[in-house]
């Protein structure tokens, strides 16, 4: 419960500080993306940038992890047939 009411907190915070950001900076200026150009202020541009760059670093964490979680699974997998092979002796994870 406290810790979704520091996450909506969190959440709320960073939103109001991203308002805050981009009202204080109203300098305009022309974005050019390969087919279009956008008229943004400093301050929306930062905030996408920061976002995006966010998005994507949680893509790389999550598929690291992925790669984590997978891994953690073959060796379980490994240990099983391992223990199935000598079926006398105690694994490890049991004596925990």
């Amino acid at each position: 419960m406290l810790r979704r009411v520091a996450l909506a907190c969190a959440v709320l915070l960073t939103i109001v500080a991203a308002v805050l950001f981009t009202a204080l900076n109203q300098q305009r200026f022309d974005v050019d993306v390969a087919i279009a150009r956008f008229g943004v202020s400093s301050g929306l541009a930062l905030i996408i940038a920061f976002a995006a760059g966010l998005l994507s670093g949680a893509v790389w964490r999550s598929r690291w992890i992925a790669r984590l979680l997978a891994e953690r699974g073959r060796l379980r997998n490994a240990l099983r047939l391992a223990e199935s092979r000598h079926p006398g002796q105690e694994s490890p994870i049991d004596r925990s």
